[in-house]
């Protein structure tokens, strides 16, 4: 293995520590040394290769930034049929939500601390999907309401389950692999929620 090989996987490696302590154990605040440790490197490492904790930090915010602006796309430019594009769409949150179980209470997070947070959505296509919630509630899929309504409703029930976990965990007393079962079914109670047909 070359040297520069050497570098990215460890490069690689300190970042999936990271995402891994925040977003799947919802760590927010553990230390350069708390990262280190779990990837088994010396600390110093991690300032060698992102210069501080504050940059890796950033790097992982954006790149979890990346995956729920890929998400809002397939809304925003999938062709398929309005309610097969938001299954679609509530499929790829659920999936994220149990691969990172923290992320969304992450991201809430950073923007209450003012990290920066560029706008996942262009005007005209938010405008364009407005006129298809209209659509579809004109050919009563959809009960009548405003087309921000809809989206408020559809993404409250698929974030703050997720957002609220450990809420959830302690006062349900549930346990993280009976949380994930739950998780796991909303699909089809979220669609049922969200259309009449």
């Amino acid at each position: 293995m070359s040297k520069q090989e050497k570098k990215d996987q460890t490069q690689e490696l300190i970042k999936e520590t990271a995402k891994n302590l925040f977003f799947v154990k919802g760590k927010f605040n553990a230390t350069t040394q708390e990262i280190a440790d779990e990837a088994g490197v010396n600390r110093t490492l991690i300032n060698y290769y992102f210069r501080s904790r504050d940059k890796l930090i950033q790097i992982i915010f954006d790149e979890a930034h990346r995956v729920e602006k890929e998400k809002s796309e397939i809304i925003m430019t999938s062709d398929l049929p309005f309610k097969a594009k938001i299954a679609e769409f509530i499929e790829g949150s659920l999936s994220t939500s149990l691969q990172y179980p923290y992320l969304e209470t992450y991201i809430v997070s950073q923007i209450n601390k003012g990290s920066c947070h560029a706008r996942d959505v262009e005007e005209h296509d938010l405008k364009r999907l407005y006129e298809d919630i209209e659509i579809e509630m004109g050919l009563g899929n959809i009960e009548k309401m405003a087309p921000v309504q809809f989206l408020l409703n559809m993404i409250s029930l698929l974030v703050f389950p997720s957002a609220a976990r450990p809420l959830f965990l302690e006062n349900l007393m549930l346990n993280d692999t009976e949380f994930d079962k739950i998780i796991s079914e909303r699909k089809n109670i979220i669609l049922n929620m969200l259309f009449k047909n």
